[in-house]
């Protein structure tokens, strides 16, 4: 009798007890404080047209309610997107859980106006929270809208740029730009903001090409922050030049020599000599002209030098910029180069001063130029002196004009002693033997800066 009462009890109890986790149970799930998820992509800065955003919201309990995507400017406050999801099945089991779709904003179509815009989304769930309204997740992102191109127009006047050389043009952008400078074709030269003129003056050293036939598409280009860009053209005219053609033959005896200097690149590789040499003026001089051209990114912002560049003393030009070599092996052509700079041979590891003021940005070995020695002179002007017996200077010294940086050699691929000299304009090597031209120098880059202090 009393195993019956216990019995009884127990199931009594038992009952109880389920019943009580039925209904928490059923009161968790339909009360479940979980926010529902979103995700939004991109989250731009800013907005300059029409942006495509990608939305994403999941809520895997109760399943989503709705969403809407606001726009708030001010007081007005716009709906870009909203969707009502319908309560489906038991406890919304057949619901929507995941939902994702692509929506635009388009600028225009809502009126707004240029300066800061709020996006918003907002997403609820099926959850029996917050009085029956459910969950809710809020993403809020702050944007600018900036539609209005930075403006940009030249300075100086005429530009008559030989083929090969240097140009400077001084021009005006506004305020909100970021970054300016002059395209080349598809070569970019950043310009740099002058310290003594007004808020918005820039100077811009440009190279001009070695044309193969068309002359390049030489404008003023600027960006602000909102990715804006603009365009603007000025009278450039590009006067073409001859250059010499030289031939070069390659001798086994020329390449007995050169070859130990360039062992470590050459190891592992049982070519001939033909092949071994290709490699070297082919594969080599590229890898060794690209170490040039990043060096751009070492300019400073502001001018070192000053006047007429220093030349080699007592030197005999070897040969030129821009000499189209033909190189010969057993009487036959197998290859062709442009030679970048001026080769000037004097005595025998002759002393070689620095072309200007400057900041040395590299030393040591440069392949096929040897060891060399790079000064910037800023605002992407450098200077390059190749093919050195030794080096004086070290990374990151202050040079002046006339400082004795290197003696001379035969280095690299060099076939006696003497200076391989550069110019480069942000990376790309440019004719030098305009540098060492007072006139030159005063009528393309002195009176074009005096107009700076014309504008004051």
């Amino acid at each position: 009798m009393k195993n019956k009462r216990n019995t009884g009890l127990f199931l009594t109890i038992s009952l109880i007890v389920l019943v009580i986790g039925v209904i928490c149970w059923f009161l968790i799930t339909i009360f479940e404080s979980e926010k529902p998820e979103v995700q939004l992509a991109p989250l731009p800065d800013f907005l300059k047209g029409e942006q495509e955003f990608h939305l994403t919201v999941r809520d895997t309990k109760r399943g989503l309610r709705s969403v809407t995507v606001s726009l708030k400017q001010g007081s007005r406050e716009l709906t870009a997107f909203e969707k009502e999801f319908p309560f489906e099945g038991l406890f919304n089991a057949a619901g929507i859980h995941r939902f994702e779709t692509v929506f635009s904003i388009n600028p225009s179509r809502f009126n707004l106006a240029q300066g800061r815009v709020d996006l918003q989304v907002r997403a609820r769930d099926y959850s029996r929270r917050n009085g029956g309204d459910g969950n809710l997740s809020l993403l809020d992102h702050k944007m600018t809208l900036d539609t209005i191109p930075p403006s940009i127009r030249a300075i100086s006047r005429l530009h008559y740029v030989n083929e090969g050389g240097t140009g400077l043009v001084v021009y005006q952008v506004s305020s909100d730009s970021i970054k300016s400078g002059v395209y080349v074709g598809d070569g970019f030269y950043p310009g740099y903001p002058h310290p003594d003129s007004p808020d918005g003056f820039h100077v811009c050293y440009f190279g001009i090409p070695l044309l193969n036939k068309k002359k390049p598409h030489v404008y003023l280009w600027a960006e602000d922050k909102a990715g804006n860009r603009s365009k603007a053209d000025f009278y450039c005219r590009i006067k073409t030049k001859r250059f010499d053609t030289d031939k070069i033959n390659i001798t086994d005896r020329f390449l007995d020599r050169i070859f130990p200097y360039f062992a470590y690149y050459l190891k592992g590789t049982d070519a001939g000599n033909l092949e071994n040499f290709l490699k070297i003026n082919q594969e080599l001089r590229e890898k060794n002209t690209l170490t040039f051209f990043e060096l751009k990114d070492r300019t400073t912002p502001e001018r070192h030098w000053e006047g007429v560049w220093l030349r080699l003393k007592n030197a005999a030009p070897m040969a030129g910029f821009g000499e189209r070599r033909l190189y010969y092996y057993d009487g036959k052509e197998v290859d062709r180069q442009i030679h970048l700079g001026v080769d000037l041979a004097s005595l025998a590891n002759s002393p070689v001063e620095a072309a200007n003021n400057g900041t040395v940005i590299f030393t040591g070995r440069n392949g096929i130029y040897g060891k060399t020695v790079v000064l910037d002179h800023g605002q992407g002007l450098a200077s390059t002196y190749s093919h050195l017996s030794t080096i004086n200077v070290q990374m990151g010294q202050e040079i002046m004009k006339g400082d004795v940086i290197a003696t001379t050699g035969q280095t690299g691929l060099a076939g006696g002693d003497h200076l391989h000299f550069g110019v480069m304009v942000n990376g790309r090597f440019v004719n030098p033997i305009e540098w060492w031209d007072r006139h030159w120098i005063k009528d393309n880059v002195t009176r074009k800066l005096e107009l700076l202090k014309e504008v004051k």
